[in-house]
């Protein structure tokens, strides 16, 4: 049963920044009425072509050698150290996110375009588990994108939460997928 908390880590790790979009949403949404349950279905709607993507990478790793899986932890170690270099200069300072359009469409399409970081963790996590390990976690992943949505309802009208989990996560992020990535090139 660790896998779940590893599916959890992979979660957070990955979507950290998406708490702070779904932050803004609802900021957005809690203004206009009916608008809330469009961000939970935007939300998810995204986040399943993020898994599907990533459920069809992990399959496609399946018919390369097990010995192969491993190097996929080159990938979120990548990712981590993108990111890492892209947030170094702005680790001071305090840089306003847009707010899109609020809107069921225009939510997937965010956390779908936001969601590239979350396949390059997904595909190698995934591809080293075996098929009913692979459904847990997605089942893993559905369920914090509902405890997701309601961090973000609850943060949204929250100045100071957004900024603290807007500086906190340019640390956290690289991090944890670093470690991630290593995990995978030494376990897998």
């Amino acid at each position: 049963m660790a896998w779940v908390w590893q599916a959890v880590g992979l979660f957070v790790a990955t979507d950290i920044d998406d708490l702070v979009l779904l932050s803004l949403f609802f900021s957005q949404a809690n203004r206009a009425p009916g608008s809330t349950w469009r961000v939970v279905a935007g939300q998810y709607l995204g986040f399943a072509a993020i898994v599907a993507i990533s459920l069809a990478g992990a399959r496609g790793a399946d018919l390369l050698p097990k010995h192969a899986i491993s190097y996929l932890g080159l990938l979120p170690i990548a990712i981590g150290l993108n990111a890492a270099l892209r947030a170094w200069p702005y680790w001071s300072r305090d840089v306003e996110l847009p707010v899109p359009r609020i809107g069921m469409l225009a939510v997937a399409g965010i956390t779908l375009a936001d969601g590239g970081d979350n396949i390059g963790v997904f595909v190698p996590a995934l591809a080293a588990r075996p098929g009913a390990v692979r459904i847990g976690m997605v089942l893993v992943f559905l369920v914090m994108v509902a405890v997701w949505c309601r961090l973000g309802y609850l943060l949204g009208n929250r100045r100071l939460a957004i900024i603290a989990v807007r500086r906190w996560g340019r640390v956290v992020y690289p991090v944890v997928l670093v470690a991630v990535g290593i995990r995978i090139l030494l376990t897998a």
